[in-house]
């Protein structure tokens, strides 16, 4: 069932739409050499069989896994035999430096065009003398549409599917275990028809179940059970129950949530429910954010975990969400107030005539960097709008701004 050609592709419409720059180059017939970047399943081997295809020229394919310096040089003495060959080396984040560079005398001199294939970040996987001489395609995750649709093709391509009568009832199961990997789900989907004897098939959830032999917990990425577990996994952590926690993320992961999605609200939690309590939180969820990115499935699921359990078992505090709620409120209620004069700032010499900046104390010139005055508009002076938490850390802050602003906010 792999597509021949573009229009049979599913998705990648940004790559390989009407009018898409790979398109546009591959109708041409003048390709770069590239990485082609993505999640399993999603295109990238079948990219590369489309060009070689279409531009009908001799093709070579390595698997990075099992080939080595040797395979590569015996491809490329094939190729010098012709005008033009492709290469396309599947798991190229698997070759070592050596291996790479093997490739860049071919690559530079046209011998070869090359087509790596990749899961891993090029900018990291990929030497920098390789990388410059290829053009980096990001290939997305296949949507639900664009794997319904691969499910129709096959019913109304496959020669064998033909025959029968099929009715795709629930496609939810099949979606969900395949995790979005167009190679796994064809394989279930081919499972499921021939784990049937019958002519008239219908595909439901529970069937589909019965013939995977797992119990998934079916979840909805986009209606109400999706926003029911997030809501769970983030009171959980608020409420400091690693267990709750990890337990509504291993629900999310198994029903294949996308990794950046739940990642993105540990980082906003780590904010809104702790800020200065723990400013680690911060830190540790933001590079969370950056491993899930680099990383992907099945991996990211540990360092998803790692982050889960420590937010959790973190001491809480909203102040800072609050103190920015307080502040959007008093700007609201009070419209744009003027910038006291003495804070404003005075580049030219019209504005300092003005009184721009005149009075302002510079703060480092005071005792402990610090010289009382007032920041905030006459109309809101005095208004308090941060009140540290009752933490270890934030009662250092109200002890800190106490000693400094005396009675003026209530520390």
């Amino acid at each position: 069932m792999r597509p021949r050609t573009l229009d049979d592709l599913a998705g990648q419409e940004h790559l390989t739409g009407k009018g898409s720059i790979l398109r546009n180059a591959i109708e041409q017939g003048k390709i770069p050499s590239m990485i082609l970047w993505g999640p399993p399943g999603v295109g990238k081997t079948t990219i590369a069989h489309i060009i070689a295809n279409t531009l009908s020229v001799p093709y070579f394919q390595l698997s990075a896994i099992s080939s080595g310096v040797k395979d590569v040089r015996e491809v490329i003495e094939e190729a010098k035999q012709t005008s033009h060959a492709i290469l396309f080396i599947d798991e190229i984040h698997r070759f070592n430096k050596g291996q790479q560079d093997a490739l860049l005398g071919a690559v530079e001199k046209g011998i070869i065009t090359l087509i790596g294939a990749t899961t891993e970040n090029p900018s990291f996987e990929v030497n920098s003398a390789l990388l410059s001489r290829c053009q980096v395609y990001v290939l997305k995750g296949l949507e639900e549409n664009d794997l319904i649709k691969l499910l129709h093709q096959a019913i109304e391509k496959d020669e064998v599917l033909k025959q029968q009568q099929i009715e795709l009832k629930e496609t939810s199961a099949l979606i969900n275990i395949s995790g979005g990997d167009a190679r796994k789900l064809l394989n279930l989907f081919e499972l499921v028809i021939t784990s049937s004897n019958k002519k008239e098939i219908t595909i439901t959830d529970d069937y589909v179940m019965k013939v995977a032999q797992r119990k998934v917990a079916l979840y909805d990425k986009k209606g109400e059970q999706h926003y029911d577990i997030i809501s769970a996994f983030i009171k959980s952590m608020r409420g400091s129950d690693p267990n709750g926690a990890v337990y509504w993320l291993a629900r999310m992961i198994e029903g294949g949530e996308d990794v950046k999605f739940i990642a993105r609200r540990m980082l906003i939690f780590a904010s809104e429910d702790i800020g200065n309590a723990n400013a680690n939180a911060l830190l540790l969820a933001n590079a969370t954010f950056d491993a899930v990115n680099k990383i992907g499935y099945p991996e990211s699921r540990i360092i998803l975990s790692q982050c889960a359990t420590y937010l959790a078992s973190s001491v809480k505090s909203n102040a800072s969400y609050e103190a920015i709620g307080n502040a959007l409120a008093a700007v609201k209620q009070y419209g744009d107030l003027p910038v006291p004069l003495h804070i404003r700032n005075a580049p030219t010499k019209l504005m300092k005539d003005m009184d721009y900046g005149k009075d302002y104390k510079y703060s480092h010139l005071g005792e402990n960097n610090f010289l009382e005055q007032e920041y905030l508009p006459d109309r809101i002076a005095g208004n308090k709008f941060y009140d540290p938490g009752n933490n270890a850390r934030e009662n250092e802050l109200r002890k800190f701004l106490k000693e400094r602003w005396k009675d003026k906010y209530g520390y």
